[in-house]
Order: structure tokens, then C-alpha cells, then sequence
């Protein structure tokens, strides 16, 4: 092993002069010297540092044009579910805004008939306006501007920045609107389903929070301020217009009438008999509310027994309170008050005499069968 080394070793590995004798090197030094001559010789490049050839290559930074890449598709991303959340929005609060403006009945999946209460309420017009107009008309932009820039193409001239904060400024008044309104329905309308209101609050928190996500910590942080003073003008809208609402309906929410019947106590005629079955023949209808005094005096001017000849509908079956509407039948007859009497498609308002509901239903009044 000894002569196998000094053959093989550099010439400085070879024994020398020395006034004081050292021990001779280990095997093990040797056998690492030896390598690392090996080495320089047989690898090391004519000039600069010797490199390792498994070494992992250096990490380089991402480009500023992938960066840029991986932002614009991210936003597109954002556009396209802007666009299509906002387009089911805006189908959904077409949809109420047309049952609000002809006060059509609401079909509601689940929860029968609260969806239609929500909807006829006072707190489903903001300032005259109704609140399903104007969330056709925020989910209709959002969906709009999400369609537009989804290709890229952004109007007026508006940098790809200024219209992520625009969609922003746009979510975040929804999702606080949305907010408030599930306040409203918690505490006003208790115990009250209203799906609509659900499916409005879920699509308004989940435009914001997409719309939110392309945003760094620091870019949110510097718009913060932007985004509370939205909140606080939204919510302040909403405060003035309830407020001044409740203080011009104050006494009528107080009302809450259980449903109940009048006895009629006077005696009929044989002309209001006769004139009764007239009009049911005929398919004259009268309509009239259970508290409405009026319609009491005109069933008493026919009295007991011609009353229940009548084709009588009750507009309020189950009771009054704030809020409560109008059964079908009588909402599509387009009532202005009560009673309203509805005679071969003449419409008259008020109680009438018998003269004049035989004058018009076309009933011959005979001698023996004069009004009384």
C-alpha cells in the first residue's frame, strides 16, 4: 500500500528534508489529497473556478411578461364568473321586478306564500323605487362589464386596473345591501322563507368575494377606505328610507286583524230573493273584505237569507296585518275599494241600491216583487 502511494502521488506527497522528522501521513489523509489532485488535474477548466457538474442550476426569477400572463388570465376567470352570476341575478330580480309592478303573486319553491309577503312589504321599495328594479339594474352592470372585459375590451378608454376597481365598488355595494336585507328579514319578518331574498344574498357575497380575490394584501388594504365609505353610504341610504316609511305607516303596522264574520239580522224580502238568485244566475260577483263596514250594510240591505244567495269573495280569508295581500281572484279583478261589485263585466264601486244592481243585472221588477 506503501509504494502504491508514492507512485501515484504528486510530487509534493514525496518525503523531504525536514531538521525535525514528522510522522508520516495516515491513509486516510493521503487518500483524500490524492482525490482532490485527481480532480484538478482531469476536471479543472484551463481558467475560473471549478464547478460541480451535478450542481442544480440557479433559480430564476419569473419574467415580468409571465406575471403578467398569469394576471390577465386570473382576471379573465374573474369576468367570466361576474358575467354569469350576474346574468342569473339579473334574470331573477326581472323576474320579481315584473310580479312587483303588476302585483302578481310570487310563486316562492319553498315556503309557500312568504315570498309574495316579502314582495308586497313596504321594505321592497327603497326612496319609490322597487327593490327588485334597482338589483336588475346592478346585477345587469356587473354582468355587462363582466361580458365586455371577459374579451379583453374595456370602452371609454378604462384601464384593465380602473375596471377591477370598479367591479369592486359594485360588489361591495351589493353585498352590504344584501346584508342588510337578511337583517331585515331576521328580525321583521320572522320566521318568514323567502328564497328569492336567499338565492339574491348568496349570488351578492359571492360576486364580491370573486371580485375580492384578485386583489393583493396590500392593494386591499389600500382600498379599504374606499370600500367603508360605500358600505356607510349604502346602509345610511337604506336607514333614511325605512325611517321616513315607518313614520308614515306607524299606525297601520300596528294593525293585525284575526279573521271574523258579521251575523246579518235583518229579514229578506221577496224581491231580495228573487234579485239574489238573479245575480247568481248570472254570475254577478261582489267583492268585499271582512272589516270593511260597507259591505256589512250592503249584505243587510239584502238581508239573511238573500246574503247567502250571493256569490261573495272574501279578499282576506285568513286576516289583515301589514304586508298581507289580496287573495288571486281578487287581485285580478284590479279592486280600487270595497265592495265592488262585478255585474256582466260593469264594474261598480261602493254599496249599491237593489234598484240599481236589478237596473244593471237586467232583472225585471215585477209589481208583486217592487223594492221596498
Amino acid at each position: 500500500m506503501a509504494s502504491f502511494l508514492n507512485i501515484t502521488s504528486p510530487p509534493f506527497f514525496s518525503s523531504r528534508t525536514s531538521l525535525s522528522p514528522s510522522p508520516p501521513p495516515t491513509l486516510t489523509a493521503q487518500l483524500t489529497q490524492f482525490k482532490g489532485w485527481c480532480w484538478k488535474l482531469k476536471c479543472m477548466p484551463s481558467s475560473g473556478p471549478s464547478q460541480e457538474t451535478d450542481s442544480e442550476p440557479p433559480e430564476t426569477a419569473p419574467s415580468p411578461s409571465n406575471s403578467a400572463s398569469l394576471l390577465s388570465s386570473s382576471s379573465v376567470s374573474t369576468y367570466n364568473w361576474c358575467a354569469g352570476l350576474g346574468g342569473v341575478g339579473f334574470l331573477e330580480t326581472a323576474y320579481l321586478t315584473f310580479l312587483k309592478l303588476t302585483n302578481s303573486d310570487a310563486f316562492c319553491p319553498i315556503g309557500g306564500g312568504n315570498c309574495g309577503d316579502v314582495l308586497s312589504s313596504d321594505y321592497a321599495v327603497v326612496f319609490g323605487v322597487p327593490l327588485p328594479l334597482i338589483g336588475m339594474i346592478s346585477y345587469g352592470l356587473v354582468a355587462a362589464l363582466g361580458l365586455q372585459w371577459s374579451g379583453k375590451k374595456f370602452p371609454f378608454g378604462i384601464e384593465e386596473s380602473n375596471g377591477r376597481l370598479l367591479l369592486l365598488g359594485c360588489t361591495t355595494s351589493m353585498a352590504v345591501a344584501s346584508g342588510y336585507f337578511l337583517y331585515i328579514l331576521s328580525t321583521k319578518f320572522s320566521g318568514t322563507s323567502c328564497t328569492y331574498c336567499l338565492l339574491s344574498a348568496f349570488l351578492s357575497f359571492s360576486l364580491f368575494f370573486i371580485t375580492l380575490k384578485d386583489f393583493g394584501l396590500e392593494e386591499i388594504q389600500k382600498f379599504l377606505g374606499l370600500q367603508l365609505c360605500i358600505a356607510s353610504v349604502v346602509i345610511f341610504s337604506l336607514n333614511t328610507s325605512y325611517a321616513t316609511l315607518q313614520r308614515a305607516s306607524s299606525s297601520v303596522a300596528d294593525i293585525n286583524l284575526e279573521y271574523f264574520t258579521t251575523e246579518i239580522t235583518t229579514p229578506s224580502s221577496p224581491f231580495a230573493i228573487s234579485l239574489a238568485r238573479h245575480l247568481q244566475s248570472t254570475g254577478a260577483k261582489m267583492y268585499g273584505a271582512f272589516w270593511c263596514s260597507h259591505c256589512q250594510e250592503q249584505k243587510q240591505m239584502f238581508g239573511k237569507e238573500a246574503a247567502e244567495l250571493l256569490n261573495y269573495v272574501e279578499c282576506f280569508p285568513n286576516g289583515f296585518r301589514k304586508g298581507t295581500k289580496m287573495i288571486k281572484a281578487c287581485a285580478d279583478a284590479k279592486l280600487e275599494g270595497f265592495p265592488t261589485w262585478v255585474i256582466n263585466g260593469q264594474v261598480l264601486s261602493g254599496d249599491q241600491e237593489l234598484s240599481e244592481l236589478a237596473k244593471v243585472s237586467g232583472f225585471k221588477i215585477e209589481e208583486s216583487n217592487q223594492p221596498s
